[in-house]
Formats: C-alpha cells, sequence, structure tokens
C-alpha cells in the first residue's frame, strides 16, 4: 500500500509539473540562497575583516528576510496549487478513495518535493557559495584566498527552516481535504456574482496612499524621515491592497456608468471582463505592484550607496589622515609629533602638502534661547533642544576653519558665535555663566543628526579656563580634543601605505612624549569601513532584489495559467454569442496588457513619491549626491521594467495557449 501512494505521488506530480516545476526550481533557488548567506556569515574570511560586526548583522538581518520571504513565496504557491487540484482530489474521492488515502498521497507528494527543493538547492548552493564569496570579497575589498568550505550548521538550519514550512502546509492541506466536500469538490467552477464597489474602502485606502506620498515628499529632517519611513510604507501597503481590491472596481464601475463610452465593442467587453478579473486578481497584481517597488527600492538603494563611496570619503575627509587626542599637549609634544610625522612620511618617498593642528572644546548641550546648559539625558537626536558646542581660540578656528577671521572682530571681552539657529541676544548663558556676544551668525554647516550647531571663538584664555571649569564643576569627563590633519602627495595606493605606516608609529611616540589617548581616523580605514559596511548592504540588496524578483515572476507565470483556465470558457461564451474570434482576441489581449502593467504604473508613481524620503535617508551613509542616486533609481527601474516585460511576454505565451487551445 504504501508503494501504491508514492507511486501515485510521483503520477500525480508529473501530471500536473505545469504547476509543480516553477514551484520545485524556486524553492531550490530558495533554499539555494538561504544555505549561501548563512555559509558566508560563518566563513573565517569574513570574520575577521575590518567592519565584520557591522556585516554580520547586514547578513543577520538578509537571514531573516530571506526565511519570511521564503515562508509566503511556500504558502503562495502551496494555496494556488491546491485551489487548481480541487476537481482532481474530488474524483480521487468519489472514485472509492477515503481522506486518509488522499492525505497519504499528499504527504509523499510534500516529501518528495522538500527533499528535491533542499537537497538541489543545498548542491547548488555549495557549489556556488564560493563564487558568492568571491563576489562579496570584491564588494567589500577582502584580499583573501577562499577555500572550499561546506557549512554543516548553514545545511542543518536550511534542512530545519524548509522543513517546519513544509510541514505546516502539509498540516494546512490535511485540514482542507478533511473539511472538504467530494461534490463541492468536483463542482469547483461555480457562477460568480458581479464584485461590489465598495466605496468606503476604496476612499480609505487613497486616504492611505496620499497620508504616505504626504509624509514622504514633506518631510524635511533626518531623524524624522527615518522615523517615519516606516510609517509611510505601511500605510502605501495598506492602501495599495484596498485600491486594487475595491478602488479599482469603483473606477471601473464609473466607466460602465458612462455610456457612450462603455456601450462600444471594444470598451463593452474589456470594462465588464475587467471588474470580474479584478475582482479575481486584485491581491495578486497588489503582491506584484509591492514587490515590485520593493525590488527597486532595495537594489537602487544599495547600488546608490556603493557608488557613492568616494564621494563620501570626498565629503568627510578633505585630507588623507586625521590624528585625534583627548589631551592637552604642551607646545613640546606638539612640536615633536609633528615633526616625527614629517620625517616618517619623507622616508617613505612622500611630501606633506596640507597640514592644519588646533585644539577645541566638545560639548553635548541642551539649547534653550540663548541659554547653554550640559546635556545629562540619553542622547536623543529626535530632541529639537539638544545639540552640539564647540568652542575655539581664534587661533584654533582658523586652522580649523582655514579662512581668516576679520580683523575687525574685538574679542577683547565677548564671543564670536556662529550657531543652527542663529541666536539674536547680546549675552549668551553658558553652563551658569554670562558671556558677551560680540556677533552672532547663522553657520553654513547645517546639521544631519541633530537640531543644533554650536561653534563659538574666543580669543580671551581666561574666558576658555572659565567655561571649561565650570563645565567641570558640573560633569567629570569633560573633554578637550587635539587634532591634526595631514595630506600628502602620491597615488591612492601610495598615500594609503604612507598613513599606514604612520599609524604605525604613533604608539612609540606617546611613549617618548609621554602623550596618551590617541586615534587615527585615515581616508584608507575609511575607505575599508565603506567598503565593508556599504559592500554588504549591496549585496545583501541584490540577493534580496533576486528574491523578490523571483517571487514576481513566479506570481506572474501562476496567475497567466489561472486566468487562461477561466477565461477559455468565457472565450467560447463570447463566440457562441456572435462576436468574431478576432474581436474577442482584441478585447482579451487589452485587458491581459492593462491587468499586468497596471501594477508597474503604481510602482513607479509609488518610486517617484518615495524619492525625497529616500535621498534624505541616505545622509545617514554620507550620500547626499542627488543626481547620483536619481541616475540609479532610473536605471534599476529601466532595467527592471524590462525584464518585467520580458516575463511578461513569455508567460503570455502559456495564457494564450490555454486560451486558444
Amino acid at each position: 500500500m504504501k508503494r501504491f501512494y508514492q507511486r501515485l505521488a510521483i503520477i500525480n506530480l508529473k501530471s500536473n509539473r505545469q504547476f509543480y516545476l516553477p514551484y520545485l526550481l524556486v524553492g531550490m533557488f530558495s533554499a539555494m540562497l538561504f544555505y549561501s548567506i548563512r555559509a558566508i556569515q560563518r566563513n573565517e574570511g569574513v570574520a575577521k575583516m575590518r567592519g565584520a560586526d557591522i556585516l554580520s548583522i547586514v547578513l543577520a538581518m538578509g537571514t531573516v528576510i530571506i526565511g519570511i520571504c521564503v515562508c509566503i513565496f511556500l504558502f503562495y504557491t502551496n494555496s494556488f496549487v491546491m485551489k487548481r487540484r480541487r476537481k482532481e482530489l474530488g474524483m480521487f474521492n468519489v472514485l472509492g478513495m477515503e481522506k486518509k488515502h488522499i492525505i497519504w498521497v499528499l504527504f509523499w507528494e510534500a516529501l518528495f518535493l522538500y527533499v528535491a527543493s533542499v537537497g538541489g538547492g543545498l548542491v547548488i548552493g555549495i557549489v556556488f557559495n564560493k563564487l558568492l564569496t568571491m563576489f562579496l570579497y570584491q564588494l567589500t575589498g577582502i584580499a583573501e584566498s577562499i577555500p572550499f568550505y561546506i557549512s554543516g550548521v548553514g545545511c542543518l538550519q536550511t534542512a530545519q527552516l524548509f522543513g517546519v514550512m513544509y510541514a505546516v502546509l502539509l498540516g494546512y492541506n490535511f485540514i482542507q481535504v478533511k473539511r472538504s466536500n467530494p461534490i463541492v469538490l468536483l463542482h469547483s467552477t461555480v457562477g460568480e456574482r458581479e464584485p461590489r464597489a465598495k466605496w468606503i474602502h476604496a476612499v480609505f485606502g487613497i486616504g492611505c496612499i496620499l497620508v504616505g506620498y504626504y509624509l514622504a515628499l514633506t518631510v524635511q529632517d533626518l531623524i524624522m524621515a527615518i522615523g517615519l519611513f516606516f510609517i509611510a510604507v505601511i500605510l502605501v501597503i495598506v492602501g495599495t491592497y484596498e485600491v486594487f481590491m475595491t478602488g479599482s472596481i469603483a473606477f471601473l464601475k464609473l466607466l460602465r456608468k458612462n455610456k457612450s463610452y462603455y456601450y462600444q465593442t471594444k470598451h463593452f467587453i474589456t470594462v465588464s471582463g475587467m471588474i470580474y478579473r479584478m475582482k479575481q486578481n486584485a491581491v495578486g497584481l497588489a503582491n506584484i505592484c509591492i514587490l515590485s517597488t520593493m525590488v527597486m527600492v532595495i537594489v537602487s538603494t544599495t547600488v546608490c550607496m556603493y557608488a557613492g563611496i568616494e564621494d563620501a570619503l570626498a565629503k568627510e575627509h578633505d585630507l588623507d589622515a586625521s590624528f585625534y587626542y583627548d589631551a592637552i599637549p604642551t607646545k613640546t609634544q606638539k612640536m615633536y609629533l609633528l615633526e616625527q610625522m614629517k620625517t616618517v612620511i619623507a622616508e617613505q618617498g612622500r611630501e606633506v602638502t596640507a597640514l592644519s593642528e588646533f585644539m577645541y572644546m566638545p560639548f553635548t548641550v541642551h539649547c534653550d534661547g540663548n541659554s547653554i546648559k550640559l546635556y545629562n539625558d540619553a542622547v536623543d537626536y529626535s530632541n529639537t533642544q539638544m545639540g552640539m558646542l564647540r568652542i575655539y581660540s581664534r587661533e584654533d578656528y582658523e586652522q580649523y576653519s582655514g579662512q581668516k577671521l576679520s580683523e575687525n572682530l574685538d574679542f577683547e571681552e565677548g564671543m564670536l558665535i556662529m550657531s543652527i539657529p542663529h541666536i539674536e541676544s547680546e549675552v549668551v548663558e553658558i553652563f551658569g555663566q554670562t558671556y558677551e556676544v560680540t556677533k552672532s551668525i547663522e553657520a553654513n554647516e547645517k546639521p544631519q543628526y541633530i537640531q543644533n550647531i554650536i561653534e563659538i571663538v574666543v580669543d580671551d584664555p581666561a574666558i576658555m579656563e572659565q567655561i571649561y571649569n565650570s563645565a567641570k564643576a558640573q560633569k567629570s569627563d569633560v573633554q578637550v580634543k587635539y587634532e591634526i590633519f595631514v595630506d600628502i602627495d602620491g597615488t591612492k595606493e601610495e598615500r594609503r601605505q604612507c598613513t599606514q605606516v604612520v599609524a604605525s608609529k604613533m604608539v612609540e611616540w606617546q611613549e617618548q612624549a609621554a602623550f596618551d589617548a590617541r586615534s587615527l581616523d585615515s581616508v584608507s580605514e575609511a575607505r575599508e569601513e565603506y567598503l565593508s559596511l556599504n559592500g554588504g548592504f549591496l549585496f545583501l540588496g541584490l540577493f534580496l532584489g533576486t528574491m523578490f524578483l523571483l517571487i514576481t515572476v513566479l506570481i506572474i507565470y501562476y496567475k497567466q495559467i489561472s486566468e487562461g483556465y477561466e477565461d477559455r470558457t468565457r472565450f467560447t461564451i463570447m463566440t457562441n454569442v456572435g462576436l468574431s474570434r478576432n474581436e474577442v482576441k482584441v478585447a482579451i489581449r487589452s485587458q491581459v496588457r492593462t491587468v499586468f502593467f497596471l501594477p508597474m504604473v503604481v510602482a513607479v508613481i509609488h518610486l517617484a513619491a518615495a524619492f525625497p524620503m529616500i535621498n534624505l535617508i541616505l545622509m545617514v551613509f554620507k550620500i547626499e549626491n542627488t543626481r547620483l542616486f536619481v541616475g540609479c533609481l532610473s536605471g534599476t527601474a529601466l532595467v527592471f521594467l524590462g525584464l518585467y516585460y520580458i516575463v511578461f511576454k513569455l508567460t503570455s505565451q502559456t495564457y494564450y495557449t490555454i486560451v486558444y487551445r
């Protein structure tokens, strides 16, 4: 009996290969993706690279997202296949098979699919894992050999994830068979009522989309943009489902009320057919729209982040290297450090082309008009009164800014304040002490993460000391920072090697100069960090983009098959009532094109509305090149639309074969 069930399960899978083959192929690919990302996470080279912690978090996020996508994909596909097989299962029941026998057949079908998809996916993943790891190394700048590696943990977790999902789906199918009525299954195709236009739902959906668009188009503050992004996304997703499920039907019924438009042969068939088509396919079309938007957003954003690395470096690092000291050096210590640095740079065959060094006192502060107090709470970038205060001497500020202050400014009894927002008062209170303001102007640098940036320049050491003592009395860990910025000649690689040699000598200089607490921030180190982070995001973005694209293709394919079987009956009815075969073909082709390109139109609109908010959020990664983002977004959209059109043409052939057969 066991062999009978197994043979029957194999026969069923073969006879329904039109449904199961895409299901099996995408299942194998999903298993390969999941295994690959888990194996890469445990790769020794990735664990040793600079920024490994960040990349590990990025890959962990990808694992969770891919796992969720796999679950959704399997459930969607299983629901479609079981719906198409209702009549077949009903026939088994009528011919004498009990429900427990049908359950055994479904069990063996699920087991064969599980073994084939997971086994095939793991084999492909193991074979191509080295190639994917090489691609990740290339993106993140790792120059190491990659040995052949099989992740036992990755294999086990892949088998577990898919095993749990197939078990859940099998349980769901068991329940469906248990509750089913054989007669109902045999007559699974019944007449449908015309869908009602639910105006309240339609208006609600449009309202959700408009509110989401409003948030995306009007937000100006970076911190608010990050907080509102997910709210806007949820609103647009909910609105998209409502509009496709109810708004489209309401719109088509409005067209039907227009007598002059509706009572034309082409419009009559198209509108009446679209009303029923939208009822059946609204959720699928909304899925296609949302997945398409996600693919274009994820891929274009991660490509922009990777392509904009040099722009970000140029903006953040004007010079090749920066050295930071959390202490106040003596004049002798400063001279020693600078002389040693110049000597080592000369020994490397390089020449110093620019050099500046300065000190300042940094504080996190609470701003209330002209009153500035120490900020002692937890850092909260959404707090509109939190700010950053830097206090310079006149000489240090000129070194820092590279600009000579006007000789007309008299600093004897006051200070120059550059701030955002502009301080209008003639006096300012700093840490409980009041000081006169020589001049207050608006700062050139606009804040990205914080609401207030204040820079104060004083020319009286007594004022500097008084501010320091006032802060020290309220907070023990007050810092005075000393920074050195150096730029050298040579190629990018020559400058990188030189700054690394200088960094390696810093410990020795500290010991000889008795000067502690240094840190180095060089362009080469920053580039490695950017490559690690942005390269990891690009790798994950391409992974997820591929996953979402596959799910989209699968939905399109199954929609074409489903509609093909449903429209075949309608095609026959329309020819029987007097319409020519050519007229029916034109009407059906018009409906198919409208239905399948409607999600793309909505997706492009979503993309355009989201552009300002995403462009603002990219500033978190120091990407402020709007033209670059426009290029990446446009290029990604064009490539995706081209792929979508190719998939549509290929799957349409299956549809027309079923309808006209």
